[in-house]
């Protein structure tokens, strides 16, 4: 099939394939006020795409008309507190073979577009899972639980089909591949720019998740605000390797602790701030289980990364025995 260039001048509108065969490629995106993030995601699929849908839940910031001035199908969309619900309503707009799923404020670099049009000549491919490269306020973070990153967006439509969760993973069928994890096949997401974004993106996606455990008439524990934060700080600073990442990664750490306690006092408040009883019991069993927890990643920490004295490791392990012999009185 025969592909043409976008056309200039007057409009980067999209053109088809000659004779008006169907396109190939549909980008599709959903959108809410992200026009400065919307121009350069479009930018970044120029000379890729035959089609572009772009689904807005009522901008106000021009974002629909940046998407028209690119060539763009737009069409409307009630607003959601999150995208997964419009994702599959976007996707039913596109007339493409193959689907490439972006958030506005995502990128594509050449190699990895050539690496995309090359897949579209595979006969035995359905879905692609594609690595993805966060720069999180202003720097790639590489561990963290945020390396590779693998997201299923490139696709055959009719081969992946969204859930309506927050956060949730897509169902699919068919036989996929898995991108090498390398920088130059990964489509570059900036995440979170300052920390006032991620505290507001915090609040609303615990009010989700809230109300999401609220329906599901979940019994808060003393332990979801104790236990639970620490241990997302430990999954992502020590076993993901987030200290790698410096400053970045240890701020980025205690931000997702402080947004999963986020879900739980949310949940508190919907169900009417109870003036429950704290028991002595229930408390230092969390507290101590969570000392326990971090002493145990600390000292692997401590010993993988820092100590060579054979005397200091003696003195740890004698420690983290201690501790797991004493966690429980």
């Amino acid at each position: 099939m025969v592909r043409l260039e976008s056309i200039r001048p007057g409009s980067d509108r999209i053109s088809y394939s000659i004779m008006n065969k169907k396109p190939l490629i549909s980008a599709v995106i959903n959108v809410k006020n992200e026009a400065e993030s919307l121009s350069k995601c479009l930018h970044s699929i120029k000379n890729l795409v035959d089609e572009i849908i772009v689904v807005d839940m009522n901008s106000t910031d021009g974002s629909q008309d940046i998407a028209k001035n690119a060539g763009a199908k737009v069409y409307s969309y009630r607003p959601m507190k999150f995208v997964e619900p419009a994702r599959n309503f976007a996707i039913s707009k596109a007339t493409g073979k193959w689907i490439l799923l972006l958030d506005p404020d995502e990128f594509l670099n050449k190699t990895l577009k050539r690496e995309l049009l090359s897949i579209t000549k595979r006969s035995d491919v359905d879905y692609v899972k594609i690595p993805r490269k966060n720069i999180i306020f202003g720097k790639w973070i590489r561990h963290s639980n945020h390396w590779p990153d693998y997201l299923i967006r490139f696709f055959k439509k009719g081969a992946v089909t969204w859930k309506k969760e927050i956060h949730s993973q897509p169902n699919v069928k068919g036989n996929g591949i898995t991108l090498l994890d390398s920088e130059k096949l990964a489509i570059q997401h900036n995440n979170y720019t300052s920390v006032n974004q991620f505290v507001t993106r915090a609040l609303r996606y615990s009010g989700i998740q809230a109300d999401e455990l609220f329906a599901a008439d979940y019994k808060i524990k003393t332990s979801d605000f104790i236990l639970k934060p620490i241990q997302e700080f430990n999954s992502r600073f020590f076993f993901a390797e987030g200290y790698k990442d410096g400053f970045h990664g240890l701020v980025f750490s205690l931000l997702q602790a402080f947004a999963i306690s986020l879900i739980y006092i949310r949940l508190w408040e919907k169900q009417g701030c109870q003036d429950k009883p704290l028991t002595k019991e229930s408390f230092v069993s969390a507290s101590q289980e969570t000392v326990f927890e971090y002493d145990f990643w600390f000292n692997k920490y401590f010993k993988n990364e820092y100590s060579t004295n054979i005397f200091k490791k003696i003195l740890l392990k004698i420690r983290l025995t201690l501790n797991y012999l004493t966690k429980n009185f």
